[in-house]
């Protein structure tokens, strides 16, 4: 159909002919709401002195519009509607549905003005004879101002308001949709109400009600499912399909009207409307589901969702960023990446079951960007405890939807060595490490406030994971030795270490500062996986921290994109960030990884125990890729300890951080670097880092003959080698500290588990 064009005729002309007509429409319209006005007791002067027949523009906020999310790739992996609609121009509309529409909601549309005069006087006549209300007189534009008014009310109050059966709200939608016939051509004013409509089941506007239904876009509908949506208009409540067999009967039935009303005003055959009353309903229920927990990646959806919520750029407050969420019509491409995705939700659920308590989770994030690649749980999101679900976002902090997160245990130490190397400290400096330490006294430690948090009744002893002697930068970190690190944080100040870890981005999960005291380094604080994957990437990217990043383009309702780049900066010396890595290679060949060993490629990384085995941390990464994977009990790591336990169909004495986590981990990231080109760390600067300054390890002594016994000390010598061309920093030369799983024994290291 054509646009009819604006009358541009006389305008006294117009302005009596509106007056005349919107006289008699005015009260005619009033009698066809109101049947029974003088019963009432509304009186017709009270009804004449409202009239006021001029042109009143009407507030057209947007129109509620579903917010998209996609994938790196662009494609869809969630959604989050008010409403579920998805607006179209008319041309994408089929013109069947058109003629169905109009046919049956006013067959006069192109003919007459803002009201039907004709129509309404039917209607009225209709509704006398019947006693009831039987037949509506409104016309499509007046339609289309009461759903506008009807949308953009904000409170019940509003929107009993905007249909309440009124003689003055009838003159007031008079007066809008004169101002509306005004403003628009009657093809702008179809589209409208073709999108604004409500059509049952969940679906606004056309385009989502041809999905809904019918499983196809509005431009492919055929003569049958036209006169199916066109008869669900008038009343959606009571023929939505979704309710029941009786709904669906009736809207059978209002199909087959509409298709009787296409032929009785010669837009279709006789023929042609028996053969389509024929057939039946095809009613598809396709589903479209909203809201994270129906995503596919529910845990990153959720990030998602609180970084829009929680950023005021989207908004003044969180019902305004709320709003933009769920009625914008943006659409969002994140950051998630399906293939790692996938690796790290196979890896999981291979050593963790979805209806174990214990809860694996796991994020990968992308070093010098801040990427987030994976964000993966075993448990299933939901609200239902029966099954087992997890109803926030357990691999995220509180800010992002997450919890209290778990306490991040031997991790945590890698914060003492890069602070211990950036004081000055080298590789082969170290001291004893014995069995139990306690501190001399209360200011043996300083939190950041130089207050003095040493605690000398509490002995801190070397778990299983870690033995004792003395240890070295490199032997101390490979076998996670508590005593050492407690000595080690001791020597660099409580409050640099505490620095360390806050200028590589780590934080508590549940938004409190970090609990600065003597077992900083031991990992007390309760943390996230992204947060820890995030760290440990700044010394990947060689000292640059980025905050993590999610999105990377919105776009609003009418193509309008904006990107959203990384957010970086330097914290650490690209030398020192070298020299963590050539210590944390180590960790797989010579440390607590051992026995899992590397992937293959340059890794670098560090298991996590806490005391007790509350819960199991590793955390690592490569040159490409950074990854932390968490275990712990949400219910409460102190009553749910990892010891004595089941998962994943398996028992375990105890749980280490290389125990599950680590092979998590590991598993992962092979998969997921697949096809992903190997980088190779930057070599430590040996001049700086090799050997040590005045805290060398004693020589060991001369071993008699025969003398099989061993000795406390490492079995290399950390400042042999300088000048003879051999491996500096003590260990095989042959592992080239690349955590490849090749080579490499440095004596009595107790191995991790």
């Amino acid at each position: 159909m054509q646009a009819q064009r604006k009358d541009r005729s006389n305008p006294a002309l117009n302005v009596l002919r509106l007056v005349i007509a919107g006289t008699v429409a005015g009260v005619l319209a009033a009698a066809v709401a109101l049947p029974a006005v003088g019963g009432a007791g509304v009186s017709a002067k009270s009804a004449m002195e409202g009239l006021n027949l001029k042109p009143e523009e009407l507030d057209e906020p947007p129109l509620p519009e579903r917010t998209i999310l996609q994938d790196s790739k662009g494609k869809e992996i969630g959604r989050f509607y008010y409403e579920n609609r998805q607006s179209v121009p008319l041309g994408q509309v089929a013109p069947i549905m058109r003629t169905a529409l109009i046919a049956i909601e006013d067959f006069r549309f192109y003919q007459h003005g803002p009201i039907d005069v004709e129509g309404t006087a039917r209607a009225l006549l209709k509704n006398l004879s019947s006693g009831g209300v039987m037949q509506g007189g409104s016309s499509i534009t007046q339609q289309y101002v009461k759903q506008v008014l009807v949308n953009k009310a904000e409170t019940p109050e509003e929107q009993q308001a905007a249909i309440a059966p009124t003689i003055s709200r009838k003159l007031a939608e008079l007066r809008n949709a004169m101002a509306i016939e005004r403003k628009y051509s009657k093809d702008q004013i179809l589209e409208k109400y073709l999108n604004i409509a409500y059509f049952g089941a969940g679906a606004h506007g056309i385009q989502a009600a041809s999905k809904r239904f019918f499983d196809k876009p509005a431009s492919k509908l055929t003569l049958v499912e036209a006169a199916t949506l066109a008869g669900a208009v008038q009343n959606p409540a009571r023929t939505d399909p979704n309710v029941g067999a009786e709904a669906r009967t009736r809207l059978l039935e209002r199909r087959n009207i509409v298709l009787d009303r296409m032929a009785e005003i010669g837009k279709i055959t006789v023929q042609e409307a028996a053969e389509a009353k024929a057939k039946k309903l095809g009613y598809k229920d396709v589903k479209f589901p909203g809201g994270c927990e129906a995503s596919k990646y529910p845990y990153f959806c959720l990030y998602v969702q609180y970084e829009i919520l929680n950023n005021d750029e989207f908004g003044k407050n969180p019902d305004e960023r709320r709003k933009l969420l769920q009625r914008g019509g943006l659409t969002i491409k994140t950051t998630i990446d399906p293939g790692m995705q996938a690796a790290a939700d196979k890896a999981i659920k291979k050593y963790v079951s979805k209806k174990d308590k214990p809860v694996a989770s796991q994020a990968m994030v992308v070093p010098g960007t801040g990427e987030i690649k994976a964000m993966a749980a075993s448990r299933t999101f939901g609200g239902s405890k029966k099954k087992n679900e997890m109803s926030y976002n357990i691999v995220a902090d509180g800010a992002h939807g997450g919890g209290r997160g778990f306490q991040q245990g031997s991790t945590a130490k890698v914060y003492t060595l890069a602070a211990a190397l950036e004081d000055g400290l080298k590789y082969g400096d170290g001291f004893p490490a014995p069995a139990g330490y306690t501190a001399s006294g209360y200011s043996s430690f300083k939190n950041c406030k130089n207050e003095n948090v040493g605690d000398p009744s509490h002995t801190v002893r070397n778990s299983s994971e870690g033995g004792g002697g003395f240890k070295t930068l490199e032997s101390g970190t490979w076998g996670s030795v508590n005593t050492f690190f407690i000595k080690l944080q001791e020597k660099v100040g409580l409050c640099n270490v505490v620095k360390m870890a806050k200028k590589l981005g780590v934080k508590r999960a549940d938004g409190a500062k970090l609990s600065e005291v003597e077992t900083f380094t031991l990992g007390v604080n309760e943390v996230d996986p992204v947060t820890i994957a995030n760290s440990y990437a700044v010394f990947a990217s060689r000292g640059q921290y980025c905050r993590p990043l999610a999105i990377t383009e919105i776009k609003d309702r009418n193509g309008k994109a904006k990107q959203y780049k990384p957010k970086c900066s330097q914290v650490l010396e690209e030398e020192v960030a070298d020299a963590v890595n050539g210590i944390l290679s180590g960790v797989f060949t010579k440390g607590t990884m051992q026995e899992v060993g590397g992937i293959g490629r340059d890794a670098a990384g560090k298991t996590g125990t806490t005391d007790n085995y509350m819960s199991a941390w590793f955390a690592g990464y490569t040159p490409n890729l950074a990854s932390a994977v968490s275990l712990g009990d949400p219910r409460g790591t102190s009553a749910h300890k990892l010891i004595g336990i089941t998962i994943g169909g398996q028992y375990y004495p105890y749980v280490y951080g290389a125990t599950i986590s680590g092979r998590v981990w590991k598993d992962s990231m092979i998969s997921a670097l697949k096809g992903v080109e190997p980088a190779d760390f930057t070599s430590v600067d040996r001049s700086r880092f090799g050997g040590c300054t005045d805290n060398c390890a004693p020589k060991p002594p001369k071993e008699k003959k025969g003398d099989d016994n061993g000795n406390p000390f490492d079995v290399f010598d950390p400042r042999a080698g300088d000048d003879n061309g051999g491996w500096p920093f003590g260990g095989d030369r042959q592992d080239n500290g690349n955590g490849r799983g090749r080579g490499g024994n440095t004596g009595p290291i107790t191995p991790g588990r």
